[in-house]
């Protein structure tokens, strides 16, 4: 049966205090992290040279795995392996991203965690490779139990026995950099450890090492690289995966997501033991429940799914328009919904940041397109830094007015984020756009978070449930920046003087805001 949210509020407050008097230490503390085991950090200077015989085998297989798909690419665009291109087109992309797909699962941690990231990027692949990396998952084998045991000691000075109670003797998840065992503290606590994958720093310094001289040798070639600066975007991925891989960081994000979010009786992030946690071992409280996508068993229980991927949509909203600070990887295997109703979130390894000007342009563009304002739309794309510099704005801008005009003529909540992306996708790749390295991930995290909500809820839309949340908070956030911009861009324009059609359509907005929250339906920021 499902629980008000006056009693999941008494009862989130209730179990807060009773977890914070099983932590072993008084309050949040540094990471003591042993001498020896300072975070992984990325090394620009490495080389193939110097790693032994086996090293030269690793480069040997990365290397031939992009020359032979570079020669697929080629006979294929020959002709050799087509009779009329126009026919089978489509389905030859989708080959070839498919076996793309398969080989960086088998290169391993580096590859997957690449194809992840460049699975947003239509600015550098052709739609079908966006479609087909964007189902790579972190599905890779345990490493051996002793080898993750060496490390719990090694990070964190003291024995097993020491440290736990009890843990199980095998995983309970493996993922690409990490795998997580369920143990027990000597406090009686139940918690998750997540252990880091051994030599990982070693391993992906090294194919990064292979990577750039990939890109360096690619340079020679403008026309293969579509003036990308390769070099530069794997600089941008190594900051984030090495990010990812800092398991203190993580505990800090987990942290920060936990205060941003501490008036929120409906979300919960499991506690940090940070006496047991370290860069390459993290110990969080365990956490039971139901997969967001355990839809028969939260039915049993009573808790309608639609309602919960409206929760876990607005509270990306906050994340995005409010916090600045967003959770990156909002997979299934990342959320939970607990016994008495909450929602949890886990793992903070990648995490984004949004600057307030950043906000307030996204601000301005969702609100152009419930407005219909296709000028303004083209504008806040040139303004977002989605267009090149040299390009010719008045060329691409009716190319951008034809892709939003289709939709711009739908309801709101018929319009799909991820067929918009992919659509834009396909304009991005054949003219001059770049994806801003600021929005890879929030991209990412709203496709996931769609993909996730229409198999919860047929009829999800995020743009529905985003246009309360983006009234109230244009409407209430406080700071003389957001004033400014407010009067500056919503109600003069650039002479200077008032539109007073668009100071009406304000006052009607905040009009019927406060008429709904005080006689219509509840506030929709919660």
């Amino acid at each position: 049966m499902a629980i008000s949210k006056y009693e999941a509020g008494e009862l989130a407050n209730r179990n807060r205090n009773e977890v914070i008097d099983l932590i072993p230490v008084s309050e949040p503390a540094p990471v003591v992290v042993p001498p020896s085991a300072p975070p992984a950090q990325y090394d620009p200077h490495d080389d193939i040279k110097g790693h032994g015989i086996r090293g030269w085998f690793r480069a040997g297989h990365i290397i031939s795995t992009f020359v032979l798909y570079h020669v697929f690419v080629y006979a294929y665009h020959r002709g050799w392996f087509i009779g009329k291109k126009d026919e089978s087109e489509e389905k030859h992309l989708q080959w070839q991203a498919e076996w793309l797909s398969r080989q960086l699962l088998k290169l391993g941690p580096t590859f997957i965690k690449i194809g992840q990231a460049v699975s947003t990027r239509a600015d550098l692949l052709p739609l079908a490779y966006i479609k087909e990396l964007s189902k790579l998952q972190d599905s890779v084998p345990a490493f051996p139990n002793d080898e993750a045991m060496a490390i719990i000691e090694r990070e964190l000075g003291r024995s097993i026995p020491d440290l736990f109670a009890e843990i199980e003797t095998e995983p309970i998840a493996a993922a690409s950099l990490g795998q997580v065992y369920r143990g027990r503290l000597h406090s009686g606590q139940v918690v998750a450890i997540k252990v880091q994958r051994p030599n990982l720093e070693k391993v992906i310094n090294f194919d990064l090492a292979v990577l750039r001289q990939i890109a360096r040798f690619m340079n020679r070639y403008p026309r293969f690289t579509k003036g990308v600066d390769w070099e530069g975007t794997i600089g941008e991925f190594a900051a984030v995966i090495f990010e990812e891989m800092d398991y203190a960081k993580e505990a800090q994000n987990a942290e920060t997501f936990r205060q941003n979010f501490r008036k929120w009786a409906e979300v919960y992030v499991p506690a940090i033991y940070w006496s047991h946690s370290a860069t390459r071992v993290l110990t969080m409280e365990f956490i039971g429940g139901n997969k967001v996508l355990d839809l028969e068993e939260l039915r049993e229980r009573g808790i309608h799914p639609p309602d919960v991927i409206k929760l876990i949509a607005k509270t990306y909203l906050k994340q995005l328009l409010e916090d600045g600070f967003f959770h990156a990887d909002p997979h299934p295997g990342n959320l939970r919904v607990m016994p008495d109703g909450r929602m949890a979130f886990f793992d903070f390894g990648m995490v984004g940041r949004i600057s307030p000007e950043l906000q307030s342009k996204m601000i301005d563009a969702f609100f152009h397109i419930v407005e219909k304002d296709v000028h303004g739309l083209t504008e806040d794309l040139i303004n977002l830094n989605f267009l090149a510099p040299t390009v010719n704005k008045d060329e691409i801008r009716h190319v951008v007015e034809m892709l939003f005009g289709n939709y711009l003529n739908l309801k709101l909540g018929d319009i799909r984020f991820k067929e918009l992306t992919y659509e834009l996708a396909e304009v991005m790749y054949k003219y001059p756009f770049h994806l801003p390295a600021n929005f890879t991930y929030i991209i990412r995290a709203i496709m996931t978070l769609e993909g996730i909500g229409i198999v919860m809820d047929p009829h999800f839309s995020f743009f529905d449930v985003a246009k309360p949340f983006a009234k109230e908070f244009m409407l209430k956030r406080e700071g003389k920046y957001f004033r400014d911009q407010l009067l500056k861009k919503i109600i003069y324009g650039e002479n200077n003087t008032i539109q007073w059609d668009k100071a009406w359509k304000l006052l009607k907005m905040g009009a019927k805001m406060y008429w709904d929250s005080w006689f219509g339906t509840p506030s929709e920021t919660k």
